[in-house]
């Protein structure tokens, strides 16, 4: 019952942000509001972490399953991709570059939030 109840809490949040999404013109994805949704509700303790842990250690362990729609999209559009392949490896290229620095630089700044944190004596 009590991985029913969270995929029920996970689903009800990726509704909310699909709602939401629509009504803001498909500016943000509504996955991404749903799990901002989800974020808020956790942080400020309105859900309680232990009501969705299982199911969230389960799809974060299973996330293969999601890439296959996307894998099974380039296939079909193979004939078109091979056509642009040089382009298309330019924005993988740059694309990921973009994200390790991105990622860098958070774990950066988030370490050194933290070592001036434990430095005044405060918590982690």
């Amino acid at each position: 019952m009590e991985v029913i109840i969270g995929f029920g809490i996970i689903m009800a949040f990726l509704a909310a942000g699909e709602c939401l999404s629509v009504f803001m013109g498909h500016f943000v994805p509504g996955s991404v509001v749903g799990m901002m949704l989800l974020f808020i509700a956790l942080t400020t303790k309105v859900i309680k972490p232990h009501r969705i842990e299982k199911v969230a250690h389960f799809l974060t362990g299973n996330m293969t399953i999601f890439f296959i729609p996307a894998v099974m999209g380039i296939i079909d559009l193979w004939g078109v991709i091979k056509m642009s392949w040089l382009g298309w490896l330019g924005v993988i290229v740059l694309s990921t570059v973009c994200v390790m620095a991105a990622t860098g630089y958070t774990v950066g700044g988030m370490s050194a939030l933290q070592h001036r944190r434990e430095k005044k004596g405060g918590r982690r």
